[in-house]
């Protein structure tokens, strides 16, 4: 398969991005980027992107998050999905982070998946978008849509991170999910994909 083609040709595309994809990758900031990653889990984008911005009103650092009122977070990350446990995780995680790593996020997949709530796609979004270190995040997007490519053939988003280690160039480890995600947003969806929009779509053997 011709991945330096595929990779270019949706960077050339410009597809548009939602406003919370946007958002994520303007921070540059590991502790927002991991709190909003948080908010992001089973909650599309529209209800998350808005929730993201009342919750970074309250504030942007842990310090800020281990001592606000639960109630307070609760009204301001909803309506997305279990907002009260994800209250109390991001109160939680922020309480650690100031006892115990100085108020800053750690920068290993390890210690990330350490704190309560954190796998494997959230961690390796913080290494990612938040320390700008090569890690692959892998969503339903982005596991999707190479099986879809026939890149490889794997069950689970886990399998695809570390199918994609062992195949995808570390140069495009960083970008890949911005680049499926907004591809998978926008023409490449689970049902009804607009093959006939689609800027990859001679690449593509439409394996699933």
């Amino acid at each position: 398969m011709e991945i330096d083609k595929i990779v270019e040709t949706l960077k050339k595309a410009k597809q548009p991005q939602s406003e919370f994809v946007k958002l994520m990758d303007s921070f540059n900031n590991p502790f927002l980027v991991l709190i909003s990653c948080i908010l992001s889990l089973r909650t599309n984008d529209r209800t998350t992107y808005p929730a993201t911005l009342r919750m970074l009103e309250l504030g942007r650092t842990p310090a800020a998050f281990a001592h606000i009122s639960p109630k307070i977070l609760r009204k301001a990350i909803y309506p997305v999905g279990f907002y009260k446990n994800k209250a109390e995780q991001i109160i939680e995680l922020s309480k650690i982070l100031v006892e115990k790593y100085n108020s800053k996020v750690p920068d290993t997949i390890e210690e990330l998946i350490k704190f309560k709530g954190v796998g494997r796609k959230t961690a390796n979004l913080v290494l990612a978008k938040g320390f700008n270190k090569p890690a692959i995040c892998v969503d339903v997007h982005v596991h999707r849509i190479f099986n879809r490519l026939g890149y490889f053939k794997t069950k689970t988003p886990e399998e695809t991170e570390f199918a994609l280690r062992k195949k995808l160039p570390e140069k495009y480890w960083i970008e890949i999910n911005t680049l499926m995600v907004t591809h998978g947003q926008n023409v490449c969806k689970p049902i009804n994909p607009k093959c006939d929009q689609c800027p990859i779509e001679k690449y593509c053997p439409k394996l699933i």
